[in-house]
C-alpha cells in the first residue's frame, strides 16, 4: 500500500512544543512563520535529520565508521520518510579547486567532449598538429645538435602507488636490461622491491646509442619498441651535457599521432583527465591548477603605511585558466576549454546549441552535447546563467550556492527523494522568482517531496501545502498555527502570515522621503569584476537601497569596492579593495560598518550577552551585592572565561568534550556544575533570588522585566527586544544563531552605542530569514539610524525595503558581463516610470503618492 503522507508525532526538538503534523508526499510544501518560530528546527533538525539518520543506520557497521554520527532528533515518530537531501544557505565547499563547472558536472562533460572531438594545435607555431611517423621522429632526433649521445626512456608508470612486480618481470622477459625508478638507474637483473604505499615513476631504458648515420636503423627500432610498450610515448634525454642546447626535456616528448613535425612539439594521448586542473596530467605546473599565484608583497596602503601582505594575481603561464599549455591548445571551433569555461553560461548555451556535428562526430558527440545542454537549461531555470564555469564555488553567495545545488539535483533526475531547502530565493530578483518556482515544481514532478523554508510571498502562494509556525518566536513559538492549502491558511484568524497575504496587515510606506542634500560619497572609476568603469554618487544622511537582477554587480560595487576602500582609509583595514580611481567625500563620515550575517563567535563561550556588552554591567551588579562584597568578589568572579568563579572541570563552558576517535566529538553536560558554568561558591550569590547562571538562562524578554530598574542593562535589552530577538537566551551559544539573528544582534549593538551622526552603515540582504512582521521591525531600526544623522546603504531585492528607501540605485540591466552599469537612480517615485528598470515593474503596485519633505 502506497504511503501518501509524512506523519510527524511528538516533535520536541529545540523550541517545538510536542507538535504533530501530517504533510502530503510528492508535493511542494512551504514552511513559514516568524523568525525563531521553529521553521528550521522542524524542517532540518527534525524531518531531514531523521531521514539522514535512518539512511546511515541502514549501512553496514564498517561504513558507518567513516560517516558523521547523527543523533536521533527529539521526536516520538516520523512515518513515510524518504531518503533526504538538504540544500541550505551555507556554501559548504570551500576549496578553491571546486568551481561552478565541477559542482554542476558540466565541466566533466566538456572534458569528455574535448578529448573526443577537440583538434590539437601546436603551442609553439600555432599550426594544427598532424600525424608523425617513427621515421619523422628519428629525423627530428638526428637533427638535434648534441655533444655525445642520447638515452631513450619510455614511461611505464607516472606518480602512482604499487609494487609493479608483473610489469618489471614483463620487461625482463622482453630482454631489456635497465629501468629508471624514481630517478635512479636500476639493473633489471637485480631484486627490485617497491614500496606499495609510495608514488613511483618508472621509465624503461630503451638503449644507449651514438648519434651517427649508421645508427639510424637501430634508433628507429628502439623508438618502435618504446612505442609498443608505452602507447606511443617516447622520452629522449641527453645522458651527457644535460640537454639539447638548453631545450627543456618535455619538448622532446613524442607521440606518433599528436606531433608537430616543424617544431617537434608532441602531446600525450588526449583523455578527459588531460583537461582536469585537479590532476597532474592537466594542471598548469606553475600554479598547480589554481589559476592564481600568491606572493608576499610590500605595498603602500591607503594611509601610506608599508604593510607586508599576501597578494594573488592570475597565473602568467596559463592566464588564470588553470591548465597546462598543451591542454589549452586543443580547440573546438577555435575555442579552448579554458575559453568556454570563462564564458557566461548564457553564452556557453548559445555555443553548445550552435555546435554542428558532421559524420562520425554525430555519433560521438550527440549524447555529450545533450547532457551539457540540459544542465545549462537547469542553471537558467534558477536564474544563474550569468555565472561562468570557472567561477570558484567558494565565492558564491549562500543563495547562489543553494540554487546551483538545486540545478544539479534537477539534472540528476532522482525520484522518491525528500528535498529540504532553506530560502532558495535569497539574492534573487523578483523578475527571476517565477523561474525558480518553476524549477522547484519540476523537482516535484519527478516524483519527489519538496519542503522549503521560505518567507517570499510569491513562493508561498505557489505552494501546494503551507505550514505556518508560531504564534511568536523562541519560547512563544514552536507550534503550528495553521497547515493546509492556501485557501485554508487565508481563513485562519490567528495566522500573522495570513494577515499579510490577504492585505489585512502590510508594511506601510514612510510618511515622507528625506531630501537629498549636497553631501555625497563619490566613487569614481569602479571596475571590479563586471563593473563598467562606474562613477556612483552615494547621498549621505539618507536611506539608500542598491538593487538589480542577480549578478548585476551590487556586491562588487558596495562591498568589494566602496566598503573595503572606506575601511582601508578610515580603519586601516588590509583587505584587498576592488579596483577604482578615486574616492571623494570622506570628510563627511568618520566610520564605516558592514553589518553582515557572519557568526558573532565560533566557540561555545560566545553568546549574545557578551557580544552586546550586557554581561559586563550584570557582573558589576552582582559584585556590588552585600554578600559578594563581604567575600571580596570582584566582577571577574562572575566571568566564566577566567579562573576564580568558573567551574574548572569544564572551564566555564558547561560542557565536556568527549573524543570519539572514528566518530565526531561528543559534548556532554558537565557533571560537576550541571551545565551552569560556575562553581558552588559563585552560585551562592543571588540577585532577586537568581544566580548569575540563572540570568544567562533567561530570554531577552524575561531579562527585560527582571532588570527593569537597572538603566544600563535595560537600555541594551530594550534594543534587543526591538530588533525581534526577545526570544534569544542571554547565554545561548553563538554557534547556534542563524545568519539573520547574528546580523540583527550586530545591528542592536550599533544602536546601543552613542551615535556620532557621521557613520555609514552597509547591510547586504538584511531581510534574509525575516518574516513580513520582522521586516517591518528592521525598517524601523534602519530609519532610526538615519534619523540620527547617519547613512544607511542596503543591498536588497525585497520590495518592502525598496519602497521604504529615500534613494535607489539599480544596477544591470542584466547579470554577468551584461551587467555592471547604472540602469536608473533616484527616489522610488522617480524610477517607477523608467522602462529600462526591471525593479520598476514590480515596485509600481507597492507605491502610493505622498508628500515629500
Amino acid at each position: 500500500m502506497a504511503i501518501d503522507s509524512i506523519t510527524v508525532k511528538g516533535a520536541r526538538e529545540h523550541n517545538l512544543k510536542d507538535i504533530d503534523l501530517e504533510i502530503p508526499r510528492d508535493n511542494f510544501i512551504v514552511i513559514t512563520g516568524l523568525s525563531g518560530s521553529g521553521k528550521s528546527t522542524l524542517a532540518f533538525d527534525t524531518i531531514y535529520a531523521e531521514g539522514q539518520r535512518r539512511y546511515v543506520e541502514s549501512l553496514s557497521t564498517y561504513a558507518r565508521r567513516f560517516l558523521e554520527r547523527i543523533e536521533k532528533p527529539d521526536v516520538d515518530s516520523i512515518e513515510g520518510l524518504s531518503p533526504s537531501i538538504s540544500i541550505d544557505q551555507r556554501t559548504i565547499v570551500k576549496s578553491p579547486r571546486s568551481t561552478v563547472g565541477t559542482v554542476t558536472e558540466i565541466y566533466d562533460y566538456l572534458r569528455l567532449l574535448f578529448s573526443r572531438l577537440g583538434r590539437p594545435y601546436c603551442y609553439s607555431c600555432g599550426k594544427e598538429i598532424t600525424s608523425q611517423t617513427a621515421e619523422q621522429m628519428v629525423e627530428r632526433i638526428l637533427a638535434l645538435p648534441v655533444h655525445s649521445g642520447v638515452i631513450i626512456f619510455s614511461p611505464i608508470v607516472r606518480g602512482r602507488k604499487g609494487e609493479y612486480k608483473k610489469e618489471i618481470e614483463r620487461l625482463r622477459q622482453e630482454g631489456f636490461l635497465r629501468v629508471r625508478i624514481d630517478g635512479m638507474m636500476r639493473e633489471l637483473d637485480e631484486d627490485i622491491v617497491l614500496d606499495r604505499n609510495k608514488h613511483h615513476n618508472i621509465d624503461l631504458v630503451v638503449d644507449r646509442i651514438k648519434l651517427r648515420p649508421f645508427a639510424l636503423k637501430r634508433l628507429a627500432e628502439s623508438v618502435d619498441a618504446a612505442a609498443r610498450l608505452s602507447s606511443g610515448l617516447v622520452l629522449v634525454e641527453c645522458y651527457e651535457g644535460g640537454g639539447f642546447c638548453g631545450e627543456p626535456y618535455e619538448s622532446l616528448l613524442f607521440n606518433e599521432s599528436l606531433s608537430c613535425v616543424d617544431c617537434g612539439v608532441s602531446y600525450p594521448d588526449v583523455t578527459p583527465r588531460f583537461f582536469s586542473f585537479n590532476s597532474p596530467y592537466g594542471a598548469c605546473p606553475s600554479c598547480k591548477g589554481l589559476g592564481i599565484v600568491r606572493y608576499a608583497h610590500d605595498t603602500d596602503s591607503a594611509l601610506g603605511d608599508d604593510t607586508d601582505s599576501e597578494f594573488s594575481h592570475p597565473c602568467s603561464e596559463c592566464g588564470g585558466k588553470r591548465l597546462r599549455k598543451e591542454a589549452l591548445h586543443i580547440r573546438l571551433n577555435g575555442f579552448s576549454i579554458g575559453d568556454l569555461s570563462a564564458l557566461s553560461l548564457k553564452k556557453l548555451t548559445n555555443f553548445i546549441d550552435g555546435f554542428e556535428l558532421r559524420g562520425v562526430e554525430e555519433i560521438i558527440g550527440r549524447g555529450i552535447l545533450k547532457e551539457i545542454s540540459e544542465r545549462l537549461g537547469f542553471i537558467k531555470e534558477v536564474g544563474l546563467d550569468y555565472l561562468t564555469l570557472d567561477r570558484a564555488f567558494s565565492t558564491l553567495s549562500g543563495g547562489e550556492a543553494s540554487r546551483v545545488r538545486l540545478a544539479t539535483q534537477i539534472g540528476s533526475e532522482l525520484s522518491g527523494i525528500l528535498y529540504v531547502l532553506d530560502e532558495p530565493t535569497i539574492g534573487l530578483h523578483q523578475r527571476d522568482n517565477l523561474r525558480l518556482i518553476g524549477a522547484l515544481k519540476r523537482l516535484k514532478s519527478l516524483g519527489n517531496t519538496v519542503v522549503v523554508v521560505e518567507h517570499d510571498e510569491e513562493t508561498i502562494r505557489n505552494a501546494d501545502f503551507i505550514v505556518d509556525m508560531g504564534p511568536g518566536a523562541g519560547e512563544s513559538g514552536g507550534r503550528i498555527v495553521v497547515s493546509g492549502e492556501m485557501s485554508q491558511v487565508l481563513q485562519n484568524r490567528n495566522s500573522l502570515t495570513a494577515k499579510y497575504l490577504n492585505g489585512e496587515l502590510s508594511i506601510p510606506l514612510p510618511s515622507r522621503r528625506r531630501r537629498i542634500n549636497k553631501k555625497f560619497v563619490i566613487l569614481e572609476g569602479a571596475s571590479e569584476n563586471n563593473l563598467k568603469d562606474l562613477t556612483v554618487r552615494f547621498p549621505l544622511g539618507v536611506f539608500t537601497c542598491v538593487t538589480g537582477v542577480s549578478g548585476s554587480g551590487k556586491s562588487s560595487l558596495v562591498i568589494d569596492t566602496l566598503y573595503k576602500a572606506l575601511a582601508s582609509i578610515l580603519h586601516r583595514s588590509k583587505d584587498a579593495t576592488g579596483r577604482f580611481r578615486r574616492l571623494k567625500g570622506l570628510q563627511h563620515i568618520d566610520r564605516v560598518i558592514d553589518v553582515d550575517q557572519s557568526p558573532i563567535g565560533r566557540t561555545p563561550r560566545s553568546n549574545p550577552a557578551t557580544y552586546c556588552g550586557l554581561f559586563t554591567p550584570i557582573r558589576v551588579l552582582f559584585s556590588q551585592l552585600t554578600e559578594a562584597r563581604v567575600r571580596g568578589y570582584c566582577p571577574g568572579r562572575f566571568s566564566f572565561n577566567v579562573k576564580g568563579g568558573r567551574c574548572e572541570e569544564c572551564r566555564g563552558v558547561g560542557l565536556i568534550r568527549v573524543e570519539m576517535h572514528f566518530l565526531p566529538d561528543v559534548y556532554v553536560l558537565c557533571e560537576r556544575c550541571n551545565g551552569k558554568r560556575y562553581n558552588p561558591e559563585t552560585l551562592n550569590i543571588r540577585y532577586k533570588g537568581k544566580t548569575i547562571a540563572d540570568v544567562l538562562d533567561m530570554t531577552v524578554a524575561e531579562a527585560l522585566k527582571f532588570f527593569e530598574n537597572i538603566p544600563d542593562v535595560k537600555r541594551k535589552l530594550d534594543i534587543l527586544d526591538e530588533v525581534g530577538l526577545g526570544y534569544l537566551r542571554l547565554g545561548q551559544q553563538a554557534v547556534t544563531l542563524s545568519g539573520g539573528e547574528a546580523q540583527r544582534l550586530k545591528l542592536s549593538t550599533e544602536l546601543s552605542r552613542r551615535s556620532t551622526g557621521r557613520t555609514l552603515y552597509i547591510l547586504d540582504e538584511p531581510t534574509t530569514g525575516l518574516h513580513f512582521q520582522d521586516i517591518g521591525r528592521l525598517l524601523s531600526l534602519l530609519h532610526r539610524l538615519v534619523d540620527a544623522g547617519n547613512t544607511v546603504i542596503v543591498i536588497e531585492h525585497n520590495l518592502d525595503v525598496i519602497k521604504s528607501a529615500d534613494y535607489i540605485i539599480e544596477l544591470g540591466p542584466e547579470g554577468g558581463d551584461k551587467g555592471g552599469d547604472i540602469v536608473v537612480s533616484g527616489s522610488p517615485e522617480e524610477i517607477v516610470g523608467d522602462k529600462a528598470s526591471h525593479t520598476a515593474v514590480f515596485l509600481r503596485d507597492k507605491l502610493a503618492v505622498f508628500e515629500k519633505e
